[in-house]
């Protein structure tokens, strides 16, 4: 088979390297439109059960992974003036330009061509291929290409945030909630390496224009968060991009879905078949469980079609609690006043329950006293269980 993967990150080139190990014949190209060892972002983050997952589908790319990862297993909060620690599954960060690295070189040593620099104009024709992959990221031009079958749908959330560095190195995945004039801002920031971490800033539409924040350059936009989360960065520097590209941005986040995700041999792979919420930290992971579906569909189904369809049907099934956790973990964030009035400790656990269907239907301290009292009493625990997944299905059917 003759493969085109339009977009290097982690999707298209995971998808390419398991193809090459199913098939060596395969002639797979993977087309990047950015410069070799160039990308945007910081670290990215995952949890224990995805390199469980990619031993089984490339040992020699999951330990590469493992080695150059770094981890964490407490969460900590900074609220106002206090702190308070909670004890978590462990979970990981790596540099977004080192995961890519890693799995472009793979997929080089077995053969696969990755071409850097590589990007299509609207009026370019696709590369020829017997499959087509469009794995280029949220605002995908391939999937733009066809945006009328594909049915393409896109949801702004209300917030606004950027995606900043620190040579702060936090022990534990850190958030930070500042309240202002103008309102609450606050931060997520986790390490992915030995010498910095992601730190994501966010807040409501009118504190960011509130603290002129829309208005500010890098540099005085940089002094003013630096000023505001002094106490968790305690005194370093926040830094604007990883590399030489520009600025960084604030943006709001784009929930894209789409009524399917293939036409004729072109597929939808990662973020251009869907987005969830960075909240959740679950974008790579879901891209590079999309790229194994994918290559397991193609290695099962004899036919081009059928296999297509196959791999549709599994990752929609298995995003479905993801998307909803997402969905409710936005929801939180934009409501955070609702939560500031409570002592700090419960505020940090319900930090911890916000991907609950049941949270925005009840007060939030009545539900924080309920779930205490359901993890005493396993009879509440298993309600809890049983009514949650029906509050979310009927939310999502109303949102239809």
């Amino acid at each position: 088979m003759k493969v085109a993967c339009v977009g290097g990150g982690p999707a298209g080139l995971y998808f390419s390297i398991l193809m090459k190990r199913q098939n060596p014949s395969h002639d797979i190209t993977v087309h990047e439109r950015n410069p070799a060892g160039s990308t945007y972002g910081w670290g990215v983050t995952y949890w224990g059960g995805l390199i469980q997952k990619l031993h089984q589908h490339d040992p020699e790319s999951a330990r590469a992974v493992r080695e150059n990862s770094v981890s964490w297993s407490d969460g900590v909060a900074h609220i106002r003036d206090h702190r308070t620690t909670h004890r978590g599954d462990e979970g990981f960060g790596i540099g977004r330009r080192v995961l890519l690295d890693i799995l472009a070189e793979r997929a080089q040593s077995l053969g696969v061509h990755v071409e850097f620099g590589r990007e299509l104009a609207p009026d370019d024709a696709p590369p020829d291929a017997d499959l087509l992959v469009a794995c280029d990221g949220a605002g995908s031009a391939l999937r733009e290409r066809h945006a009328g079958h594909f049915g393409t749908e896109s949801v702004t959330g209300r917030n606004v945030y950027i995606w900043l560095g620190t040579t702060k190195v936090f022990s534990a995945f850190t958030f930070a909630f500042v309240e202002t004039e103008h309102g609450w801002i606050w931060a997520y920031g986790y390490p992915f390496g030995p010498d910095h971490s992601t730190c994501v800033v966010e807040c409501s539409a009118a504190t960011w224009t509130g603290l002129g924040l829309d208005e500010a350059n890098e540099a005085d936009g940089l002094a003013l968060l630096e000023k505001l989360f002094a106490e968790p960065l305690d005194g370093h520097p926040l830094i604007g991009r990883a590399d030489s590209g520009g600025s960084a941005r604030w943006l709001t986040f784009r929930t894209v879905t789409n009524r399917t995700w293939s036409h004729g041999n072109l597929v939808l792979l990662g973020d251009a078949a869907h987005t969830t919420h960075y909240s959740i930290g679950a974008g790579t992971t879901l891209a590079l469980e999309d790229a194994v579906s994918l290559a397991g569909a193609l290695r099962g189904q004899p036919a081009l079609r059928t296999a297509l369809t196959h791999y549709e049907r599994e990752r929609r099934s298995a995003l479905l609690s993801t998307q909803s956790a997402a969905r409710y973990s936005a929801q939180w964030y934009e409501n955070l006043p609702r939560y500031t009035q409570l002592p700090p400790e419960q505020m940090f656990a319900l930090l911890g329950q916000r991907h609950s269907p049941l949270l925005p239907h009840l007060p939030p301290a009545l539900y924080y006293r309920l779930d205490r009292t359901a993890e005493r009493l396993d009879a509440l625990r298993r309600l809890k269980r049983w009514l949650g997944p029906k509050v979310a299905r009927t939310a999502h059917s109303r949102l239809r």
